[in-house]
């Protein structure tokens, strides 16, 4: 049998462990080993349920940041994997299991890149950390926001961070995210009257009275975006009204909406433009807003540089930069004034049923973080 690489057997002594959110299921443990012995303090900082932990190795000079999540999505029907997804395989150069792209093979590459990069470099310059979580696939309540907040409160810098989401989309280092819209929803209720079908005007219809004002949402221009970010865009996600009988006239409805948007609008300035409309249409209702977070911009510099120059030398492409795409934790760790950056595998299979990367993509994806270490903190 050929001997895996370290990188490898960590990857697959991660994915075997089912820790599906927010459990951890001894990855923290296990990572948290591995470091220990390499020099790093390693702080655990539990929040409700959900296992986190900072690690650092180093007292002064910039900090450089590797940050990711233990924790994995339910399975599916596990009857439908070609193989357990807690029992990884490599097959025909495939690793597969839950979690080999999203995002334990990035674990596995983080840990031995530092690994190396310390056996070559024990007197380096600065300081390297690690930020885990075990609740980002999950509410994302306990997990990263809580150990920023608390790392914030003591003062704690961090100057560079590299989030191993699966950034890629064809070929590993192809793109490297180095921002994200922000994104915030709305839970509307517009009241109306019920009543029977056939007498109407001693009803009020709320499917009518919102509908005009829903087809304004979707049809208005928030803005153009920028150089970085894509045009605003507004989403309804779920509407509910009705009793189940066709002869009743609702007495309210129910609609959920999504805005993911660039930096070119704040928080503030949608949730007024949105009340706005309501109140041009004259409607009855009531709405709560759920903040998931700010748009984040890393620019080109120290951080995009290093990495850039890492995935040209290890995989001989120059990577897009990009920052399309949902939300992941750096949103949390760009408050601290961090230049995020997003890299790891491809993406194509993350939180489908047979989950897999190319096993040798997650060598070089260490390989890729071992040099990055070396531009910006070899002596």
């Amino acid at each position: 049998m050929t001997q895996l690489s370290p990188t490898l057997e960590l990857a697959l002594d991660l994915i075997s462990r089912p820790s599906v959110t927010p459990e951890d299921a001894g990855c923290q443990d296990l990572m948290i080993e591995r470091l220990e012995k390499i020099g790093f303090s390693v702080e655990r900082m539990p929040f409700g349920d959900v296992k986190n932990f900072y690690a650092k190795r180093g007292s002064e000079g910039p900090n450089l940041c590797f940050a990711g999540h233990t924790d994995v999505v339910p399975t599916g029907p596990e009857s439908e994997w070609k193989v357990s997804p807690f029992k990884p395989e490599i097959i025909d150069g495939m690793l597969y299991g839950r979690g080999a792209a999203d995002m334990k093979g990035s674990l596995a590459a983080m840990v031995t890149a530092v690994e190396n990069f310390v056996a070559e470099h024990p007197d380096h310059n600065g300081q390297i950390s690690f930020l885990i979580t075990s609740d980002e696939e999950g509410p994302f309540v306990d997990g990263t926001t809580r150990v920023v907040d608390a790392l914030m409160a003591r003062e704690e810098k961090v100057d560079w961070c590299i989030v191993g989401e699966p950034s890629s989309t064809k070929t590993l280092g192809d793109i490297i995210k180095n921002g994200r819209r922000g994104s915030f929803s709305g839970d509307l209720t517009v009241y109306g009257k019920q009543g029977h079908v056939a007498y109407p005007h001693l009803a009020k219809n709320p499917i009518h009275l919102a509908a005009p004002a829903l087809a304004e949402f979707a049809s208005t221009k928030w803005d153009d975006g920028n150089d970085f970010f894509p045009p605003t865009s507004f989403q309804v996600s779920n509407i509910q009204a009705g009793t189940g009988a066709t002869n009743v006239v609702p007495g309210k409805l129910n609609a959920q909406f999504n805005f993911r948007f660039s930096s070119e609008l704040t928080f503030d300035d949608l949730k007024e433009r949105v009340i706005d409309i309501l109140e041009k249409h004259e409607l009855e209702y009531d709405i709560d807003w759920t903040y998931n977070g700010l748009p984040f911009l890393t620019k080109p510099g120290e951080l995009v540089d290093a990495i850039v120059d890492a995935v040209q030398k290890t995989v001989d492409i120059t990577p897009e930069l990009s920052t399309s795409g949902g939300t992941s934790d750096g949103r949390f760790i760009a408050k601290m004034g961090t230049q995020v950056v997003e890299l790891g595998p491809i993406n194509a299979t993350i939180h489908q049923i047979n989950e897999c990367v190319d096993a040798e993509s997650l060598n070089q994806l260490s390989l890729i973080y071992q040099r990055i270490l070396t531009n910006l903190m070899a002596k």
